[in-house]
């Protein structure tokens, strides 16, 4: 009966190395950034599973609070300003700059056009 319950550990040790491994593999071959952070939180919180079963239970809540919680909530947050900043030059780029905002250089050759 023991020998069934340690092969069961080992199985399941097993598993989670081998999902630890696919996550960071996905993870880092991923192009979508909100996909890539959302992996990165899944990882964590896996990781800090892993962390239990190695009978570290203070790192495993580190792990989870530090590694997922807080570092993917601040990812989160800069992949929505990194998404609202490309959306303000996106709409910067589709205007015509007024006379304040055109450069020395546009100005000097707007007013040569003028006196021709």
């Amino acid at each position: 009966m023991e020998s069934l319950l340690n092969f069961s550990a080992i199985f399941f040790d097993g598993l989670l190395v081998l999902g630890l491994l696919v996550l960071a593999w996905t993870l880092l071959r991923s192009p979508d950034l909100f996909k890539a952070v959302v992996l990165f939180i899944s990882f964590g919180l896996i990781m800090s599973l892993a962390w239990v079963r190695l009978k570290a239970v203070d790192i495993a809540l580190a792990e989870a609070a530090i590694g997922a919680g807080l570092t993917g909530a601040l990812f989160l947050s800069t992949l929505s300003r990194m998404q609202r900043g490309s959306r303000k030059n996106d709409s910067k780029k589709d205007r015509r700059p007024s006379s304040e905002e055109k450069s020395a250089s546009d100005r000097i050759s707007d007013s040569g056009t003028d006196a021709g």
